[in-house]
């Protein structure tokens, strides 16, 4: 029997008006773990539901820090051999433009009105500013010393720059495109992360320095180091390139809930786990070690560090060994290893809804 033409309209027009009273948080989500692979041309993208690369995309041959639009349709990786930032389409990984900068650059953030901050590692050490519409470089800040990393805040008010060479952070107004402050330390600026209020204004910068198997802890508003933690001694001895001893702990990040604090270490080859408000250990999570007969086993390289938006997993970049692990942070146990490209290090989380 076939329904009456006034019923299916109506039933229509209640599927519609449903499919609107959906709420957002319950819509799917998209979650991705993005690597450059710093030795090699690829971007490996994993899907944190399976552990499994879904993605490689071809990306520069000197590629370092990775970011992405606030809409998530495009991928932005900063090009140190063409001195360029380059721009990828999500979808397909092709390439859309690079952008001419100021100098070679390091790494990368996105603002929430989609500005992408480029740290200028050559020359006098700079702050470039991209504008997303045009995709042109839209303002160069000068700064006091060449520029390893660059952050923005949550509240998207500030970028927070670091400098190897001069010792120096740098906090920039993004509003005024200009110096706010800085705070000179006596060791090079590694990573960075930062503790927010929860208005989204920087609370506390958790900053690793050059020969320092730690981090130093810097509060915001009275713009001066605090605190400085030593992580504690290897219990086993990992064979790594002698390169890496002056950055002997060189990945950190504060947990999606504000409750913990993660720190690499290469010669521990291992993760801390601190407390955030105390600052105290609460566990140590062992990394892979590659074992080759006749050799003392060897460090994985731990680098960056990224959480699923969750906070359920946090995904660290083994620049030693082609991969990246994951690991629980509940349990504080290594849940899987994934295998990527040659030397990985930045690592970033794209959250799609």
């Amino acid at each position: 029997m076939n329904a009456h033409p006034r019923l299916l309209t109506l039933l229509g027009l209640a599927l519609a008006l449903a499919s609107f009273s959906i709420p957002y948080s319950a819509r799917a989500e998209l979650v991705r773990i993005y690597v450059t692979n710093s030795a090699g041309d690829s971007v490996h993208v994993i899907d944190p539901a399976t552990n499994k690369v879904v993605q490689v995309f071809k990306g520069p041959e000197a590629m370092h820090g990775i970011g992405f639009a606030p809409d998530g349709s495009r991928v932005y990786v900063s090009n140190e051999h063409d001195r360029t930032l380059d721009v990828f389409n999500r979808e397909d990984g092709m390439l859309i433009k690079q952008v001419k900068l100021s100098d070679r650059p390091n790494n990368i953030a996105v603002a929430k009105d989609g500005r992408i901050v480029v740290g200028i590692a050559r020359g006098h050490g700079a702050l470039d500013i991209v504008d997303p519409k045009t995709l042109e470089l839209h303002a160069t800040i000068l700064v006091n010393g060449r520029l390893h990393n660059v952050y923005v805040t949550r509240d998207s008010k500030y970028v927070i720059t670091g400098s190897i060479a001069n010792k120096v952070i740098t906090v920039i107004d993004l509003d005024k495109e200009q110096i706010a402050w800085e705070v000179k330390l006596d060791k090079g600026v590694r990573p960075m992360t930062i503790e927010s209020n929860p208005d989204g204004s920087p609370k506390r910068i958790f900053a690793q320095l050059s020969d320092l198997n730690g981090f130093a802890v810097v509060d915001f508003a009275a713009r001066k180091e605090i605190a400085r933690i030593t992580l504690p001694k290897a219990t086993a001895t990992f064979e790594t390139d002698p390169a890496r001893d002056t950055s002997p702990s060189h990945g950190i990040g504060v947990s999606p809930d504000g409750k913990t604090l993660w720190v690499t270490s290469i010669p521990n080859n291992s993760v801390f786990v601190y407390s955030l408000v105390e600052l105290k250990q609460l566990g140590e999570v062992a990394l892979p070690v590659l074992k080759i007969p006749g050799r003392e086993q060897i460090s994985s390289v731990p680098n960056w560090v990224t959480f699923t938006p969750d906070g359920k997993t946090i995904y660290i970049s083994n620049a030693a060994m082609r991969s990246v692990t994951a690991i629980d942070t509940a349990s504080m146990t290594v849940k899987a290893v994934v295998p990527v490209g040659e030397v990985p290090k930045r690592i970033n989380t794209l959250v799609m809804n």
